[in-house]
């Protein structure tokens, strides 16, 4: 007997063997049991999903020889016949290469005549978006009235090719894709089956990659167990099929959200010197933070989708990222990948859309800068930005440098007031800061005007440390991004060739700088910026009130 693989071989033979698709199973089962039969049916669903399988089910229980039944004995001539695919009362065709006037034509005229052995003439149609416009038209008549011994059933993963007319002539189901839990259990069972030893791992990594087809997750494992025998574990199958381990994922985005560039692309070139397929790497980075979001609406969303190590990676992640970032991260992730499908070098783009995510995490958002001066137009104190102003990554990197160092620094969400520990300012500290505010380019005005506030308190090794005085506070809060106290130390380092730390700090007893930075200003960079123009008014007010 020649070999079967293990898609023919387990496809489901009764309703309570479908995967996933209880909706479906319940409904056909209730109107088989009740006798409320419709003439037609229309199975929706991507994929290896159990469209087909689900029609020849219907079709065993309206033939079955002790049917209509549920529960189709599998045993008896006609069900035997519908499963070998070669009954002669259950016709399939395939819409692929049947899609002609005249096919439909021929069908139209077999329809009348009696079926041979079972019940019912049950016509199954597949792919039957691929009918012609014509073929569609020539079948609504019948499709419409046909005789009592006939029934339809078409499947398609196409279903908006489908005339309305054609729809509304049939009862609708749609399949949906499977839980990759579901997939992963039904693997194991095989596996059992064919006393096949596969690790709990290796099946999930299997379930992700089928991307909710059972049929395709069927098909890897048939061809895992050609390459590896007996025992499969899950780096098998990322060796096989080029996959990125979930916890190599995990680990990428958490050094992406944790602002760790070089740790990232350092792991993005690795899975590539490993031969990973970068596209499937983004779509598994896509897929992860994808999760990430919904995780953060509603934790218990994935439960049914994620193992519970991957969940409790999530429950990490969520706190290192706010919604507004992660859907930006999204929008570029998806952009970068559509790119990439065109690109010759995938790591290049991948490379650079990983940079430039860690960089967008260090900025503020729209919608951030709207609530500042929302803040300041009613009235409000001026306080230091929400955390979701800068990534954790950037509060973790300050947590490990003032550890290093007594040093009092900015870090979120307040500031200290305690003056730092400093050396006396040097006329080469005052200096060398003249050299940064002259080096701040025209279209970063708000951050030279914001740095011409400060006042340099000094030099410790190597922290160049400067302060405001209270009412500057709101001028102090734009230099405190992540973003622009890299700018700074990025200047000061192209200035002395060495690398500095930029430390911020609030002292009662230094002066106020805000009116003449406000005058400077408006006289030089804002003339022609309304925008500016309001936002600088409102920190005037904030400070005279």
């Amino acid at each position: 007997m020649s070999y079967e693989v293990f898609a023919r071989k387990y496809r489901p033979q009764t309703f309570d063997d479908l995967v996933g698709q209880a909706h479906v199973s319940r409904t056909l089962k209730n109107a088989v049991a009740q006798n409320r039969l419709a003439h037609a049916y229309l199975f929706v669903g991507p994929r290896g999903v159990g469209k087909t399988s689900t029609a020849r089910i219907l079709a065993k229980s309206l033939n079955c020889v002790k049917g209509p039944t549920i529960t189709p004995c599998g045993e008896c001539d006609n069900c035997r016949e519908i499963a070998g695919g070669n009954s002669l009362d259950v016709i399939e065709i395939d819409g692929a290469s049947n899609n002609s006037v005249e096919d439909v034509r021929q069908l139209r005229e077999n329809v009348r005549y009696a079926p041979a052995k079972g019940r019912y003439k049950i016509y199954l149609i597949d792919e039957v978006h691929m009918l012609s416009s014509a073929a569609f038209n020539a079948l609504l008549k019948t499709l419409e009235e046909p005789p009592e011994h006939v029934k339809f059933i078409f499947a398609t993963t196409e279903p908006q090719k489908v005339l309305p007319t054609i729809l509304s002539r049939c009862q609708r189901f749609d399949l949906h894709r499977i839980p990759a839990n579901l997939i992963a259990k039904h693997l194991q069972f095989i596996a059992g089956k064919e006393k096949i030893a596969l690790e709990s791992a290796a099946a999930h990594a299997i379930a992700r990659g089928a991307e909710g087809g059972l049929r395709d997750a069927e098909s890897m494992l048939d061809q895992l167990v050609a390459f590896c025998g007996e025992k499969i574990s899950e780096n098998d199958v990322l060796d096989v099929f080029g996959f990125t381990s979930e916890q190599t994922v995990a680990d990428l985005t958490g050094r992406i959200l944790q602002g760790e560039t070089p740790g990232a692309i350092d792991l993005l070139h690795q899975q590539s010197d490993a031969g990973k397929d970068m596209m499937r790497l983004m779509s598994d980075l896509i897929a992860y933070l994808r999760d990430l979001l919904v995780f953060k609406a509603k934790p218990d969303a994935l439960k049914e989708d994620v193992e519970p190590d991957v969940q409790t990676s999530l429950a990490r992640h969520a706190e290192l990222v706010t919604t507004g970032h992660l859907l930006e991260l999204l929008d570029q992730f998806a952009a970068a990948e559509g790119r990439m499908k065109w690109a010759p070098n995938k790591k290049l783009h991948l490379e650079v859309a990983i940079i430039k995510a860690i960089q967008s995490l260090g900025q503020a958002t729209l919608d951030e800068v709207i609530e500042k001066l929302s803040e300041l137009r009613n009235g409000g104190g001026a306080r230091p930005p929400a955390p979701s102003a800068q990534p954790v990554a950037a509060r973790a990197d300050r947590g490990r440098e003032e550890s290093r160092t007594a040093n009092t620094e900015v870090s979120d969400p307040g500031y200290s007031e305690t003056p730092p520990r400093v050396a006396e300012t040097s006329p080469d500290a005052n200096e060398l800061w003249q050299k940064i505010l002259a080096k701040i380019p025209g279209q970063k005005a708000f951050v030279r005007n914001s740095a011409s506030a400060a006042h340099v308190l000094g030099i410790d090794g190597r922290n160049f440390q400067i302060g405001f005085a209270p009412g500057d506070k709101a001028m102090m809060d734009i230099l405190a991004t992540q973003a622009n106290r890299k700018f700074l130390e990025t200047l000061l380092h192209e200035i002395t060739g060495k690398d500095w730390s930029v430390r911020l700090t609030l002292k009662e007893d230094l002066p106020s700088r805000q009116e003449s930075v406000s005058q400077h200003s408006q006289s030089e960079n804002f003339k022609e910026d309304p925008l500016i123009q309001e936002a600088i008014g409102l920190f005037n007010a904030q400070i005279k009130s």
